[in-house]
């Protein structure tokens, strides 16, 4: 550790993160002096300090209170993080609560793995934990592996290559693809051919943080209508034109009677989609672990 992080460390403490987060929280120094039990004095000492500390004014006061910088906001994630762990150090026997929690978990995720899981996480979270809440990036695997390491984020989801020391993967779901097109298409009803595949145009998915497109067949000789960077503005493009997508199935079959979706078999054997969740290794958080399992619970739905 450098003299200069040394130094830091020394003159933050935990009345400084709180302050930081009630902030954050209410945007407004009466409300968070109150909840803290001090004065707008201190809030305002308070708020002089973490600015000196992390060199950015943090808070901006405006008519409506004070606005978090971008610096802030994307610091906020780490200060929950950082004052639940100095709570479960001070207390001997202390587990994490969910329901008394107010942690903010933050994961990269492909677009189709947030838009398969989303929604059960989110109807999971508020019935058990209505304080937790989570933030999504979507990420490459190598930009996954950093934010990791610079603990941006506490999991990453999605296609990994080759483990890599100093993380965890464990497997989360597998899929394959399949093709989507509309109810009523003028071609294709019930079933598709290689000739059909290869020869209607296709709308893709193209996104670092993506699958990739890798369906099981080559791609040589295949007509192209669009490339998008997201999975469901590919499905509702096939929806609403004759184009098709060839995309993982369980996000399709969630989406398709809304949509308007025909779910058919590739013409070929397809390639799957094996899901797999990552964290660091040797980092014990019991809180990590309870929003795991409720990651896990939501993919299995």
């Amino acid at each position: 550790m450098s003299d200069i992080d040394a130094n830091k460390l020394r003159r933050l403490d935990g009345g400084l993160l709180l302050v930081f987060r009630e902030l954050l929280r209410t945007r407004r120094a009466s409300e968070t002096a109150t909840r803290l039990g001090l004065s707008q004095p201190a809030i305002s000492h308070a708020l002089r300090r973490l600015r000196e500390l992390f060199d950015d004014p943090l808070f901006v006061r405006r008519p409506h209170g004070f606005e978090p910088t971008k610096r802030a906001v994307e610091l906020g994630p780490q200060v929950e993080a950082l004052i639940e762990l100095a709570g479960q150090a001070l207390t001997p026997d202390a587990r994490f609560d969910p329901k008394l929690s107010r942690r903010q978990f933050n994961f990269g995720a492909p677009e189709f793995v947030t838009a398969l899981i989303g929604a059960a996480l989110i109807n999971r979270l508020r019935a058990e934990a209505p304080g937790v809440t989570f933030g999504v990036d979507h990420v490459a695997e190598d930009d996954a592996y950093k934010a990791l390491r610079r603990g941006e984020i506490d999991l990453a989801l999605g296609r990994f290559g080759a483990a890599r020391p100093g993380y965890v993967t464990e497997p989360l779901f597998e899929d394959a693809y399949c093709v989507a097109v509309r109810r009523g298409h003028p071609q294709i009803d019930g079933a598709i051919t290689e000739p059909q595949w290869r020869e209607t145009g296709h709308i893709f998915a193209w996104s670092h943080s993506e699958t990739g497109a890798d369906a099981g067949n080559s791609g040589t000789g295949v007509k192209m209508l669009a490339a998008v960077p997201q999975w469901l503005t590919v499905l509702m493009l096939a929806a609403s034109t004759d184009g098709i997508a060839t995309a993982p199935r369980r996000l399709v079959e969630r989406h398709a009677d809304k949509l308007g979706l025909q779910v058919l078999d590739l013409p070929f054997p397809p390639n799957s989609i094996a899901v797999s969740a990552v964290r660091r290794a040797g980092h014990e958080d019991a809180g990590l672990d309870w929003f795991l399992d409720q990651i896990r619970a939501a993919a299995g739905a």
